[in-house]
């Protein structure tokens, strides 16, 4: 069975996990192949596998520095994923308050109650 394209969009490039490596070694710093290979100790041509996938859907950016080419993030794409996510988070917070009505629950119980349960 054929493997259905990564590169179609941010949605598919970020689902590859050392493509968020890559995302988030690049947050806050432009970065070459060879810097991004050594701090996650990955091959060379693996990194510039993945930053070719990303490049494809604009999630980085490259730009030429002497004989180097430095990456950086382009957040732009991000902002569907987020905007998606973001319809998740009152799910979440609701949840979270059930949990931490349980847990005040618990707490308000004496150690004897627990006990004889």
């Amino acid at each position: 069975m054929a493997r259905a394209a990564t590169t179609t969009d941010a949605f598919n490039a970020v689902a590859e996990p050392r493509r968020r490596e890559i995302l988030d070694a690049l947050a806050h710093q432009e970065r070459s192949v060879g810097e991004l290979a050594e701090l996650l100790h990955v091959a060379q041509p693996v990194v510039s596998k993945h930053l070719k996938v990303l490049r494809e859907v604009g999630l980085v950016e490259v730009r030429d520095d002497g004989r180097r080419r430095l990456y950086r993030v382009d957040s732009r794409p991000l902002r569907e994923i987020h905007a998606w996510a973001g319809r998740y988070e009152r799910l979440w917070e609701e949840r979270f308050a059930l949990v931490d009505e349980v847990l005040a629950e618990l707490a308000l119980e004496s150690p004897d109650d627990a006990g004889r349960q």
